[in-house]
């Protein structure tokens, strides 16, 4: 019967519950878009492609292992835990013996995967043939696209965070080659020397990720040859079709290819395309000679995978179980079927951890604001039929019929809801995959999964809100005596006592959280605890609110009172219906509370960083490059130029401590001091250059490194590579600059010998000032055949962001997005229920006299002063929680705020109140007064 009663409630007063179905299909449509996020990231698919011929594929392990061992109360606890490294970890060559010998084993073929990126004409030059000239050229081209700016931006990481800066050697080394193309503009002088009858000037080929192999393991996808020959000498080199074709190039043709050493130019002698089977959707391939490729490799005496064929009738299962036996004890591992496609793209395989996280992030903080909208939208709903269910428990209906008839209609309107908003979800989790691919926050070769497990979470969760929604809102009617019920509902009455006590709990948690970021350093841990402070506080703003607008309206009755009638009525239906009136201001504090904190962050931390940047940098010049980077041998050509003192090369990584991620920095030793500063609390950067001149020995920490692992010079520091191999240093010094330089500094050619790409994201140049002068023309005439490298003063640095995390922070701004659009939804949404529902309100005041204009007015007078609450609140609750992370994050208690963006967010949000409040309100005021008046209820 319950059923029956509650169909016919929500028929006969669709608008009650239009405001309800609305917000719950916007959470629907969230958390199933983030389930979509969480289930790629879970079971996406790695398609192989350089492996599709392969049955086999033997390759490192890619993780950092930690055991151990937990004795509580008698019991004896082992765990076994593991994370992942940044860099490609490669195989002894000893393993191809031991793999080659084992019965069932047909061909076993080595691989070596290498950068290797094609250098494309970019069009005449244009420069003029005078003595000097300037030209405009990209700050983001030959910083940002070195990753030079990194010293800046990305210090702090850890991989746990969904909106982390988390560092991917693979990802970043593309996002240099595709800043390339954009950025913000720098004037530079050009050296003379260029004519315009130079040759073309050449770019990076950023269509896909651009690979080197030696040509003896084509057979792995396979590739066959179409036209031409295979590579020989150490100049030949064979293509792939789509790269021919979109270079076009032929046969005979000249390509200079920037991998791991200094660019070369090579004569293409084949073009080759993928076999029977084969598909290169994801890449490029570039094959080299054996010789050529095993010296861009650098890696003598290893291997970076091996491709095993099993022999005719071999159960390839059992071969495989045959090869991990033979290789126990190694770090070698054996893949087979799809398990093949994270060992060939290891950016995929680590963006599934990021998509766990990201995923989770933005789903459980939708789900948090989903809650706190939708409890607010069916208190409202509640509220304006107090007096129907009023009458209901006059008649003598129980407090558990009345709280079994608010549950079914929510759980029918949150049926109804979850349907629809999970079907919305799947097209709203595509094009959210679609953007992150676009950003290159998640690699395409990840495929996106797709079931209906997302889905029937969103349903679940979305019927779970609705009937914890309605439980808490029909709580007050349900529990009131027959005899209050018609009194209750012409009369709002003062919030519970509980009520109250609730709020300041929730308020005091909230503070707590509040004290606990200011006292969290890293971003990973910082991040989330940011967002649910501003979750945390708006629920106490929402259980606080009716309070908070009584004593609001006593502050505003004075200049609401002079704006004439219109602005008085608002100040007595502020005190009259401080419940309907704290309703609408409590999402719309949410809105500019959450929208402030995710648009500060990131400038707060930005600005921070290129702080310490400006300060520590003693360069004058720095060399960077529009590709992958800066050649060693174009900073050998620097250093060797008389006058200059010292040229420090950067290389940025990430290592593990134990299970714990760092980001670090490699850094040329020999004249460190004279190129920079990270200023030294103690020990000494001259012992890290003199000591570290002829052999890594010593390492630099900064002050959050050495205080989360006890270090101090003279401790001894053991680290994990980019690449898993094991390292023992010294502590030679501990800096306080660690936000713009990185946690661990580390000797360059250390860092760079286990990096995929080994070139410097910028050289530091520091000139003898009691030498001979040397001037921008002559170092930008000593690299001038290394393709793409500028000559930028140091007062460029200033003020470019790193462009990683500026990509970070395009994702954060997106993911968060979709939650500040679903408050903004659930603003209009209140603002609407608030408004529509008050039209016999309406109507009798315009039978008492009131005009169409004055009642208008009085919306508009009580839309800006709900506007002004929320602002006050919603501002404090940001700055509070920004203050809060800028003091753990920098040292510093002023956040940056730009002045703005902070006016944009309240004027988006006046335009929401206003419109929301003006559009209903001239609906309501449509009928006429006597026909709503005498109108049935």
């Amino acid at each position: 019967m319950m059923l029956r009663y509650a169909l016919q409630s929500i028929r006969h007063r669709r608008g009650a519950f239009l405001g309800s179905l609305i917000a719950l299909m916007c959470a629907a449509a969230l958390i199933t878009a983030c389930g979509t996020l969480l289930e790629t990231g879970l079971r996406g698919r790695i398609a192989p492609e350089r492996y599709a011929a392969a049955p086999l594929v033997i390759s490192a392990d890619q993780n950092v292992h930690q055991t151990t061992v937990e004795k509580k109360k008698g019991r004896t606890r082992v765990k076994h835990k593991a994370k992942p490294v940044t860099e490609r970890a490669w195989l002894p060559e000893s393993t191809l013996r031991t793999v080659r010998a084992l019965p069932g084993v047909k061909a076993a073929t080595p691989e070596l995967t290498f950068m290797a990126v094609a250098l494309l004409p970019n069009g005449p030059s244009k420069t003029s043939s005078s003595s000097s000239t300037t030209s405009t050229t990209s700050t983001s081209s030959p910083w940002n696209a070195s990753g030079a700016a990194e010293l800046a931006a990305t210090a702090r990481t850890e991989g746990a965070s969904g909106v982390s800066n988390a560092s991917d050697a693979s990802l970043d080394a593309r996002a240099r080659v595709r800043s390339a193309t954009r950025g913000a503009k720098v004037t530079n002088t050009v050296d003379a020397s260029r004519r315009a009858d130079s040759p073309p000037e050449l770019r990076p080929d950023t269509a896909s990720t651009s690979y080197g192999h030696s040509w003896d393991s084509a057979s792995l996808t396979p590739f066959k040859l179409t036209q031409g020959r295979a590579p020989v000498a150490p100049t030949d080199l064979v293509i792939d079709q789509a790269l021919a074709t979109r270079a076009h190039v032929g046969l005979g043709a000249r390509l200079t290819v920037q991998s791991t050493q200094s660019p070369r130019t090579y004569t293409i002698t084949g073009i080759a395309a993928p076999g029977a089977g084969g598909r290169l959707n994801q890449q490029t391939s570039l094959f080299f000679s054996t010789a050529e490729a095993a010296r861009l490799a650098a890696r003598p005496g290893q291997v970076a995978a091996i491709g095993v064929t099993p022999e005719i009738g071999t159960n390839q299962a059992q071969l495989a179980a045959a090869l991990r036996k033979a290789l126990a004890g190694s770090s070698a591992q054996v893949s087979m079927g799809e398990a093949r496609g994270p060992v060939e793209f290891l950016d995929a395989a680590g963006a599934r951890v990021k998509l766990v996280s990201l995923g989770g992030a933005i789903g459980g903080t939708a789900l948090l604001v989903a809650l706190l909208v939708v409890v607010g939208t069916f208190a409202l709903s509640i509220q304006q039929r107090h007096r129907e269910l009023a009458l209901l428990r006059a008649i003598a209906a129980t407090p558990r019929q009345m709280r079994r008839l608010i549950s079914r209609e929510a759980l029918i309107v949150g049926a109804v809801a979850g349907v629809l908003g999970s079907l919305a979800g799947l097209l709203l989790g595509a094009w959210l995959h679609g953007r992150f691919v676009e950003m290159g926050a998640v690699p395409a070769t990840l495929e996106r999964a797709v079931s209906v497990f997302p889905m029937a979470a969103a349903v679940a969760a979305t019927l779970l809100a609705a009937w914890g929604a309605s439980r808490i809102s029909a709580r007050r009617i349900s529990r009131i005596r027959p005899a209050e019920a018609m009194a209750e509902a012409s009369v709002e009455r003062h919030p519970a006592r509980g009520r109250i006590i609730v709020g300041l709990v929730v308020l005091t948690a909230g503070a707590v959280l509040v004290a606990v970021l200011s006292a969290l350093r890293t971003e990973a841990s910082s991040t989330p605890v940011t967002l649910l402070s501003v979750v945390i506080l708006s629920v106490a703003v929402a259980l606080l609110g009716p309070v908070v607008v009584r004593a609001a309206a006593v502050l505003l009755s004075g200049p609401l009172g002079v704006s004439g009638p219109g602005g008085r009525l608002a100040t007595a239906n502020l005190r009259g219906n401080a419940a309907r009136m704290a309703a609408a201001a409590t999402p719309l504090a949410l809105l500019i509370g959450m929208t402030c904190t995710v648009l500060f962050v990131q400038p707060t931390l930005g600005d921070a960083a290129r702080a310490q940047t400006r300060d520590g940098i003693r360069a004058d010049w720095v060399l960077a490059a529009q590709g992958p980077g800066v050649p060693d041998e174009a900073a050998r050509r620097v250093r060797a130029l008389p006058g200059v003192a010292a040229a420090t090369e950067i290389v940025h990584s990430t290592v593990r401590v134990g299970l714990d991620k760092y980001a670090a920095q490699g850094v040329t030793p020999g004249g460190l001091a004279r190129t920079w500063n990270p200023d030294v609390t103690s020990g000494s950067i001259e012992r890290f250059s003199t000591d570290n001149a002829t052999e890594a020995r010593f390492a630099a920490v900064s002050e959050l490194a050495a205080d989360q692992l006890g270090l101090h010079p003279g401790s001894r520091l053991r680290l994990t590579l980019g690449d898993g191999t094991p390292a023992t240093l010294a502590v030679a010094a501990v800096y306080a600059r660690g936000l713009g330089f990185g946690d661990i500094t580390l000797p360059h050619d250390l860092l760079a010998r286990h990096m995929d790409n080994p070139l410097a994201s910028a050289v530091l140049v520091s000139l003898d000032q009691s030498g001979p002068s040397v001037t921008h023309s002559e170092l930008a005439s000593s690299v001038r055949e290394f393709p793409g490298i500028s000559v930028l003063t140091r007062s460029s640095v200033d003020g470019i962001q790193a462009d990683k995390q500026q990509s970070n922070a395009e994702v954060n701004y997106l993911a968060m997005g979709l939650v500040l659009a679903f408050t903004a939804i659930a603003v209009v949404n209140t603002l609407a229920m608030s408004v529509s529902e008050r039209v016999r309100e309406f109507a009798m005041l315009r039978l008492a006299g009131a005009t169409r204009r004055q009642v208008l007015r009085m919306l508009r007078a009580e839309a800006l002063a709900v506007l002004l609450i929320a602002a006050v609140l919603g501002s404090g609750i940001s700055l509070a929680v920004l203050t809060a992370f800028s003091i753990g994050m920098t040292g510093s208690a002023a956040p940056t705020v730009v002045p703005l963006g902070y006016a944009t967010v309240v004027g988006v949000a006046a335009l929401l109140a206003l419109g929301a409040t003006a559009v209903p309100g001239r609906i309501a005021l449509k009928p006429r007064p006597v026909e709503v008046a005498t109108a049935r209820q």
